[in-house]
């Protein structure tokens, strides 16, 4: 993509950013409120329809680009977490959907007549361990019955339509566990309250996330994706995609704490000289640049991948491990650099602290990270 067009897209972001400073997001998260304004700001702007093909109404950008916008968005001190997953689940209808899918949804979800952010894989007892879910789909003539349970499901309550993980074969039918699963496109609209329950949850963080319940809620059977029993290859695909996107978030919140930090290290004196001439001070904070600098490196070789079609698996997961990292290293020297006011909600670095600390865990461990690199890159012995 052309640097000088992505320039002018982060010039766009960042103009926007502002008419969202930090008083916005405190207000967002004491009270535990979706920011609607600003997802609005963002659709309008088109920006969530970036990887939207123009003939479905999107601007056809590259991955690059959208990496770019949500690095843009979490360095001017927002947060893309209440509206990412529109860039990267529409995904699975783009190349898994029927035609008559992508004309039906994909045009408005790129105006915003129809927002696509749930995105419901996980299983209170299957974790990440996906090919273990037992949430079922039961094909009755025209309609599929839906049974079980999601949990981590972010975004629900303020999500249109949902992409759904379900198993249509059960596990002792199948040679693998992989088999068997099935992806679904469900209308939430009419699912609510007919079979679907959603419960949020809250954490450490307003991150908007839920747990979705179905007793026999019943879908049109051509609600499925593709082809019955491929729904986890079709997941995979999308998965890199949100690794190397959450990559840039975290890219971003390491520059937002690096900037933030040394803007208040240069400022603030003790002893009768800036403290952010002692080295103790300004050290964590250079080595977390470096970090970050190097991280950035990781994450545009796995999106110059995946925007040239090539396979990506082993740079996306790296590339978001070293970013999540980094991101909390330069949380972590902001923080420290601030002292006691680091932890006063109107300088926003202990709501940007715990937005970053996600990444470790979410939409995948650093730890699983680690035993794919070792296997796949290393040949040893698969550890779970």
């Amino acid at each position: 993509m052309d640097t000088e067009v992505t320039t002018q897209i982060k010039q766009s972001v960042a103009q926007l950013c502002g008419d969202f400073p930090g008083t916005y997001w405190q207000e967002k998260d004491r009270e535990r409120a979706y920011p609607t304004e600003f997802v609005n700001a963002l659709t309008e702007a088109g920006l969530l329809a970036s990887l939207i093909p123009e003939e479905y109404g999107g601007a056809g950008l590259p991955l690059s680009v959208a990496s770019a916008i949500l690095e843009e968005i979490h360095a001017n001190g927002c947060n893309g977490a209440a509206c990412h997953a529109q860039m990267y689940t529409m995904g699975t209808i783009l190349r898994h959907g029927s035609e008559a899918q992508r004309k039906e949804y994909l045009p408005k979800i790129a105006t915003g007549e129809l927002r696509l952010q749930a995105f419901a894989v996980t299983e209170p007892t299957a974790g990440t361990d996906t090919t273990s879910i037992s949430t079922t789909a039961v094909r009755e003539r025209d309609e599929y019955v839906i049974n079980g349970q999601k949990v981590w499901t972010s975004r629900a309550e303020h999500s249109d339509l949902m992409i759904l993980l379900a198993r249509t074969t059960s596990k002792d039918k199948v040679k693998k566990k992989s088999e068997g699963l099935s992806v679904f496109l469900v209308d939430m609209r009419k699912a609510v309250g007919n079979g679907m329950t959603i419960r949020p949850i809250r954490t450490m963080i307003n991150h908007a996330t839920t747990e979705v319940f179905f007793d026999n809620l019943r879908i049109p059977a051509d609600s499925l994706i593709g082809e019955e029993g491929k729904g986890f290859k079709y997941i995979l695909t999308g998965m890199n995609a949100e690794r190397i996107l959450i990559a840039s978030e975290c890219i971003g919140d390491a520059r937002w704490f690096v900037e933030t930090a040394c803007n208040y290290v240069r400022d603030r004196k003790v002893f009768g000289r800036p403290i952010g001439q002692n080295q103790g001070v300004q050290f964590p904070i250079a080595r977390s640049y470096a970090q970050a600098e190097a991280a950035k490196l990781m994450v545009e070789k796995a999106f110059n991948l995946y925007d040239a079609g090539e396979n990506c698996g082993a740079e996306a997961n790296m590339c978001k491990m070293l970013a999540s990292e980094a991101s909390w290293a330069a949380g972590e020297a902001c923080l420290q650099s601030h002292g006691g006011f680091g932890f006063a909600e109107e300088y926003d670095v202990e709501r940007k602290y715990r937005e970053t600390r996600l990444y470790q865990i979410a939409p995948i461990s650093t730890n699983l990270i680690l035993s794919y690199i070792a296997e796949h890159e290393l040949d040893l012995p698969r550890s779970y």
